[in-house]
């Protein structure tokens, strides 16, 4: 008798993306950095505020990713900008020697890397809808439904 391989599906969709997952290992990854290396009080601005936007960007795909085709490229978009905030953020960590060089550049490998992923999301995502638009297809509710969504 042959076993078949079952895909372990969850429940929340979101969690099955890879982007997803990088995105909640980023938020980790500064919320570690930034609570072992600032000082609370004298950096507390920055410290909540770039946990707020490295949040934000794992916190859009989810919100996205239960919305039609064309919302979810648009909360993609919005974590695109929290990935630029957070550029931003980790700039003023190293002027401020909150991060090293080492955490400096492995912040900026994280948000490269998202960034990458996110834009091949969303280019996804556009062409699904280009294709279906040529079918004469509408918009379908579910942005799961594309099989090259393993971002």
């Amino acid at each position: 008798m042959e076993q078949q391989e079952e895909k372990n599906v969850s429940f929340f969709r979101f969690e099955d993306l890879r982007v997803y997952a990088k995105a909640t290992d980023y938020a980790s990854w500064i919320s570690r950095n930034l609570v072992a290396t600032a000082e609370p009080e004298s950096q507390k601005a920055l410290i909540s505020s770039f946990c707020h936007s490295a949040y934000d960007i794992a916190l859009n795909i989810a919100e996205g990713s239960s919305r039609s085709k064309s919302q979810f490229d648009h909360y993609l978009k919005i974590a695109k900008t929290a990935i630029r905030e957070c550029v931003v953020y980790t700039e003023v960590a190293h002027n401020l020697s909150i991060f090293d060089g080492e955490q400096y550049e492995r912040s900026r490998e994280l948000l490269m890397e998202l960034t990458r992923m996110l834009g091949a999301l969303i280019i996804s995502l556009q062409r699904s809808a280009d294709r279906r638009a040529d079918r004469g297809e509408e918009e379908s509710a579910d942005p799961y439904s594309n099989d090259e969504m393993s971002y």
